[in-house]
Formats: structure tokens, C-alpha cells, sequence
């Protein structure tokens, strides 16, 4: 069994990274809940600098579902060329902008099933966009929350929707609106992947990652 963190120490956890952060946000640019569904849906298997740097003149000329589907899909594929398999995900963006018109009058559900439906779309993109767009306490896992959920033990799980589910038990629900956004900057910059940066980490002392290497 993996060893879990206790209840107490995951709450210092997120004092420390409130501390640090009081408002966390994601690091996609986006202008409203449709320019973040598409950012979000093109990020899948990317960075966000990647994303960011093609989305930029992607929105200049296309920043609404009416808009999108005029552009066409070979116009979408040549601003979104620099980003891994752009040719699916351009598709993608023009299907779901089609149902956003027909289905939803243009406008980006704050329903989860909704979302799903929606091409491109899965459970971790829903979350992205009810966490940020609507305020919901979701948690996206992606791999830097399920590396953090792990290593740290402070949600500990076989797979995504695993660690997601122990979060969503363990965090205190205070924390649980920005939890999302702390663990994966936090991932991103301190945990990372190959050589976690434990001397520089605001919550190594609550962590219980075995290989954790100190000054």
C-alpha cells in the first residue's frame, strides 16, 4: 500500500502554496469561456507557450464559434501547425464549434455531460473549463497532478481518474477551486519530472517521496 499524507499536512500543503500564490490561474490565454474551451481542447499532448503563441492569431481572427466555422478547417490547421496533431484537433475545433451553434446557441455549456459531448473534449478538458470558466471545484488531472498526487502521497492512485478522486476527498474544500491550479504549477516548476527540485519545494516537509533530496 502506498503510504498517504496525513489529512493535517495535505491542509498545510495548500497553506504554503496559497502563500505563494493567492490566485492561481491557468497559464493559457484565452478571453471567455469559448477561447478557453479551444485553448484547452488544442493543449491536449502541448505545452501552453505552444498553444499561446499559435492561439494568439487563431483568436485575432477567430475568437467565436460563428467565426471558427467560417475560418474552415484548413485555416485552422495553418495557425495551429506548430502544435502536436494539429490536423485532428482542427477538425476538432470546427466540429465543436458547429455544435455549439446548432446545440447550445453559440454558447459554451456549464454542464459536464455537455461538455463531454462535445468533439476533442474529455473529462480532464470539462474540467479545465468548469474550474476556470464557471468556478467549479473540479481537479483536471493531467501528468504533472498525477506525478504530485503520487510521489508526494497526498492522493495516491493507479490512474488519473483515481488521483482525482482521492483529491477530491482529501483537499479541503476551501482549497479545492484553486487546488487544480497550485499542484500543477507546482508540478511544472518545483516537482518536476526527471529531477524534482526539493531544495527550492515550499512543502517538502509534508512530503513523503522516498528519493527526496535535500541541501
Amino acid at each position: 500500500m502506498p503510504r498517504k499524507m496525513r489529512l493535517a499536512d495535505i491542509e498545510e500543503v495548500f497553506v504554503c502554496l496559497s502563500k505563494l500564490d493567492s490566485d492561481p490561474r491557468t497559464e493559457l490565454v484565452f478571453e471567455d469561456p469559448y477561447t478557453l474551451l479551444v485553448a484547452v481542447a488544442l493543449s491536449a499532448q502541448a505545452t501552453d507557450v505552444s498553444v499561446n503563441k499559435a492561439t494568439g492569431p487563431l483568436f485575432a481572427a477567430a475568437n467565436t464559434p460563428q467565426k471558427m466555422v467560417m475560418l474552415g478547417v484548413e485555416k485552422v490547421k495553418s495557425y495551429i501547425k506548430t502544435i502536436g496533431l494539429f490536423n485532428t484537433k482542427a477538425e476538432n475545433v470546427i466540429k465543436l464549434s458547429q455544435m455549439l451553434l446548432d446545440n447550445h446557441n453559440g454558447k459554451v455549456p456549464e454542464d459536464r455531460a455537455a461538455l463531454e459531448a462535445l468533439p476533442g473534449v474529455g473529462r480532464k478538458t470539462a474540467n479545465v473549463v468548469l474550474n476556470e470558466a464557471f468556478g467549479h471545484p473540479t481537479i483536471a488531472v493531467d501528468t504533472h497532478i498525477f506525478r504530485v498526487g503520487n510521489r508526494t502521497g497526498m492522493a495516491p492512485g493507479k490512474t488519473p481518474d483515481a488521483v482525482e478522486k482521492e483529491l477530491l476527498r482529501r483537499v479541503p474544500k476551501r482549497y479545492l477551486k484553486g487546488a487544480h491550479h497550485w499542484l500543477i504549477l507546482h508540478g511544472r516548476y518545483v516537482c518536476k519530472a526527471r529531477k524534482p527540485d526539493c531544495g527550492n519545494c515550499a512543502i517538502s516537509e509534508y512530503c513523503l517521496f522516498k528519493d527526496k533530496q535535500l541541501p
